[in-house]
């Protein structure tokens, strides 16, 4: 029998417990032995859940428990939950969670302490929630060098740009049909303004090219000044707009990474992911481009991905699985004025097209029947964004008013 413990019983925490109780049979045909909850750590009482002699609010109950083995953290948040997990590695537990900032913030320092307490660090749900991809990318694409990753990495976002793009609604329309149907939060803030989905590139990319990415060194744009302009005028172009994590390696050894709204061509298998669901494309240089999709969030989605960590740490109790990457000091990441694109650019104004031609030179204009007469939207030969900037700038001191701006995604 292996022990394990659980810290949080929240939306993922619970579908833990009740996946961990009722497929006690599955589990124990894939490993051998039972796998038993023997603490369920939270500050709220659950006195009507069968489990309700297994909860604790003392965390030590399970830090100087030697029977337990494993530990699920699913509190979410970096407070306590770094300094929980950071001491049950160290007592010699292994430890898997789903918490996409805990990991982004310090992965490279626990797989270190995993390394060191040979214990295992696994946390397959942080990224793609039910969606597998960190296994895959470490075990079935291991033969092939990853040129590049970029996916729809957060579904609250994914639900509200369709439904701006399939039913013409407002941006403050759709947030609040997805609060409603529950794919937001009450605060939506870490979704709407791409900080999600920064987190889970950026565990991707350290994976992929085994340097740690911190958050703070990507480039990252949300999807509020997104208008129902712009959906109509990618649509013109063939496109749709996505929020896009991405990250490509590039010929110097430099990674080229980003989170912003992007223009995706319809011909993109990106392109056809909606709603609530997340889509992650991986290039590898003998694979080409393999794509993983699904729910990227949701209770036994979520929760069944943690507990196939948990069984693959109950398979290696005496022996460590090989996920590492090293810290990283950002050397490695191009700054983002250096990011080479090219881009969308609504505007208003008189004589667009000439002024915008004087200071682009070439570019293309995109036609829409309904646009107004002094509006108009066009898209730049790629360039440097830095560069790009200086351009808006040139062409907004000659009166034309810049309403919006949005990378084209290559994918």
């Amino acid at each position: 029998m292996v022990s394990v413990a659980i810290m949080g019983h929240g939306v993922v925490g619970s579908g833990v417990a009740e996946i961990l109780t009722t497929h006690k049979q599955n589990l124990f045909l894939s490993i051998g032995e039972e796998i038993y909850v023997k603490h369920i750590l939270d500050l709220r009482d659950f006195p009507e859940s069968p489990l309700a002699d297994r909860f604790t609010k003392d965390f030590n109950d399970i830090l100087n428990d030697i029977e337990v083995r494993v530990v699920v953290e699913v509190m979410g948040g970096l407070n306590p939950a770094y300094d929980y997990v950071k001491k049950c590695l160290k007592a010699g537990k292994s430890v898997v969670t789903s918490n996409k900032e805990l990991v982004a913030a310090h992965g490279a320092e626990l797989l270190a302490i995993a390394k060191e307490e040979n214990v295992n660090f696994l946390f397959e749900a942080s990224v793609g929630g039910g969606i597998p991809i960190i296994r895959p990318m470490n075990q079935c694409l291991v033969a092939n060098i990853v040129d590049e990753i970029a996916g729809i990495l957060n579904g609250t976002t994914n639900f509200i740009l369709t439904k701006m793009i399939e039913e013409g609604m407002q941006f403050e329309d759709a947030l609040k049909l997805a609060q409603k149907l529950g794919f937001a939060e009450r605060d939506p803030s870490a979704d709407i303004q791409g900080h999600d989905a920064c987190r889970k590139i950026c565990i991707l990319a350290s994976l992929a090219f085994g340097k740690h990415v911190y958050p703070d060194a990507v480039h990252t744009e949300g999807i509020t000044d997104i208008t129902l302009d712009d959906v109509k005028y990618a649509e013109s172009y063939g496109c749709v707009i996505k929020l896009i994590g991405k990250v490509k390696r590039l010929e110097n050894g430099m990674i080229d990474i980003i989170v912003a709204p992007m223009l995706v061509p319809e011909k993109s298998q990106l392109a056809n992911i909606d709603y609530e669901f997340n889509g992650i494309m991986v290039r590898g240089d003998c694979t080409g481009d393999v794509v993983f999709y699904g729910k990227g969030a949701g209770k036994l989605p979520t929760a069944s991905a943690v507990v196939a960590d948990v069984v693959d740490c109950c398979k290696h109790l005496k022996t460590r699985k090989f996920l590492f990457w090293a810290d990283g000091d950002g050397e490695n990441i191009l700054p983002a004025e250096k990011s080479v694109s090219a881009m969308y650019v609504r505007v208003k104004g008189d004589n667009i097209i000439v002024k915008a031609e004087n200071v682009f030179g070439q570019i293309t204009k995109i036609c829409r029947a309904d646009s107004s007469s002094d509006e108009t939207a066009f898209v730049t030969e790629e360039m440097p964004y830095g560069e790009f900037l200086e351009k808006v700038s040139k062409l907004e001191k000659d009166n034309v008013k810049v309403l919006s701006k949005i990378r084209l995604g290559n994918l």
